[in-house]
């Protein structure tokens, strides 16, 4: 796969992450395009300038070490206008979709997977218990493909987001969710199974 990335770039193709974050967007990719969206969607904007940091730190250290920390001020300033927090180097498959994305929360060790869609207010954080012996056992989510998380969700701790589930506005996970499922409620709980997918302008790999 990394092989293939590579070829692409060497193409002039724009990364494979990019391509699929700008499709989610507009349902189309072209460069005009991700430009356009660069400059007047705060959301968007934040997305493309991690993926900028992430492709800079693949590069070689010759070019790496001079422009990642540029890349990563941009980023910086592009998650202060959108008003989340969304650290660069949270690994965040293809097809990120951020709606209205005021109060966004993205802990640096999430996994999420491609084709998700977060709108405001979402949490993706760590949760710490205390053992018996009293050492601190630390967890982060992982969300898998084609996850839907509503507004203001809260997602902390060691707990897997099955493929294609839905996280229903203001609910709080703190236990794994099965594939295909809608949760809602404090603590979350399962309301319906079997479910389709909300995904808006899905990437297709």
């Amino acid at each position: 796969m990394h092989t293939e990335i590579m070829r692409m770039e060497a193409r002039g193709a724009p990364p494979p992450a990019f391509k699929a974050d700008t499709w989610r967007q507009f349902r189309s990719f072209s460069w005009p395009l991700a430009l356009q969206g660069v400059i007047v969607r705060r959301n968007y904007r934040a997305v493309a300038t991690l993926r900028l940091c992430q492709w800079m730190a693949q590069r070689p250290p010759l070019v790496s070490r001079p422009l990642l920390p540029v890349a990563r001020i941009l980023h910086r300033f592009a998650c202060h206008a959108a008003g989340i927090d969304l650290p660069w180097k949270t690994s965040i498959g293809p097809g990120l979709a951020l709606t209205h994305g005021w109060g966004t929360v993205v802990n640096e060790h999430a996994l999420i997977g491609s084709n998700v869609t977060l709108f405001h207010g979402v949490t993706l954080g760590q949760r710490d218990r205390i053992a018996a012996d009293g050492s601190r056992l630390t967890g982060y989510p992982v969300i898998e493909d084609d996850v839907w998380i509503g507004p203001h969700a809260v997602v902390v701790g060691p707990v897997t987001i099955g493929r294609g589930s839905r996280i229903a506005a203001g609910a709080c996970v703190f236990e794994n969710v099965p594939a295909h499922s809608i949760v809602m409620g404090n603590p979350a709980r399962v309301v319906k199974s079997d479910c389709a997918p909300d995904v808006m302008n899905r990437w297709e790999f």
